[in-house]
């Protein structure tokens, strides 16, 4: 028999707000078991000095300990163009395995091409796991399941897990819309239809965003509902159409600068959240290109 997302427990989703990029960092656990799976964690980076630090995943494993939780998965919803992701370290401390969506080899092709990077692997061997659409695992006793969810990034994925769903950079708070669709390989187009999926699942279902930038200077906020998205997302109500929505989304981001850590962060996250290694003198060096990214907004 099939696992529905109703057949086991419902799980409890713990959120950790990572200011400097407005990133969202998630422990969802099994109240039953108490195995969890960590999403998308942050390793922290401060680009004017070039000094990294672990102090937002030793928050979460902080919290893990003092919940007396024990990680079962540490997921990356798609590779991040605007943080570090802290997997790997989070592995090291855990023993817990890594996994993303399988098409992340198509990130590591096309990303290998921009970095000259000659030797980088690119058949997601840096994860212990790359799930493909429709793939069923588990947290604990808590049923989960992955949707493919392209246009942000070619790799994107939606980890269904229980009632909550963790839908990275497709939609945003209702009051802040949608992400954008115009990094290398993404598409305005493919996430309209991921977005569809998405609101697709029961209208009650908890979804849980990658990002929040406080717009009007609230408070950050990361959790919706499938109905509150539905009635009141600003880029859905005012799009009710695939074509509305592609000029809508394709207008605000030929607007949009780049994220000031693409270029750092993604030969990071096509490694697996691994930093580059040393060099002869034992340090180690982040090195990109220069004009790889034509057509980009200045700020």
């Amino acid at each position: 028999m099939t696992m529905t997302e109703t057949d086991g427990p419902r799980p409890l989703v713990r959120g950790f707000y990572e200011r400097r990029t407005g990133s969202i960092q998630y422990v969802v656990s099994c109240p039953r078991t108490k195995r969890c799976a960590i999403v998308d964690p942050v390793l922290d980076f401060d680009e004017k000095s070039g000094a990294t630090a672990t102090r937002c995943a030793d928050e979460i494993l902080d919290y893990v300990r003092a919940a007396g939780l024990s990680v079962e998965w540490i997921l990356d919803t798609h590779p991040h163009a605007d943080h570090f992701s802290a997997a790997q370290y989070l592995k090291e401390r855990t023993g817990a395995p890594t996994a993303i969506g399988e098409r992340v080899v198509e990130v590591q092709r096309l990303w290998k091409a921009l970095y000259g990077f000659t030797d980088l692997p690119t058949e997601g061997s840096q994860w212990d796991r790359t799930f493909a659409e429709g793939d069923v695992f588990s947290v604990g006793e808590v049923p989960a399941r992955i949707l493919f969810s392209p246009g942000h990034t070619l790799a994107s994925v939606t980890y269904v897990i229980g009632d909550a769903a963790f839908v990275h950079d497709t939609l945003f708070m209702p009051d802040s819309g949608t992400a954008r669709a115009d990094f290398p390989g993404g598409s305005a187009v493919a996430l309209w239809r991921s977005i569809q999926a998405i609101l697709a699942l029961p209208d009650a279902t908890r979804l849980f965003t990658g990002h929040d930038y406080q717009p009007g200077g609230r408070e950050p906020r990361w959790e919706s509902t499938v109905a509150e998205q539905k009635a009141a997302n600003t880029h859905m109500v005012a799009a009710r159409s695939e074509a509305e929505f592609v000029r809508i989304r394709e207008a605000r981001d030929a607007t949009l600068p780049m994220p000031k850590l693409i270029l750092h962060a993604l030969q990071v996250n096509i490694r697996g959240g691994r930093l580059p290694e040393p060099e002869a003198n034992g340090r180690r060096y982040l090195k990109f290109p220069l004009n790889a990214l034509e057509g980009a907004v200045w700020e």
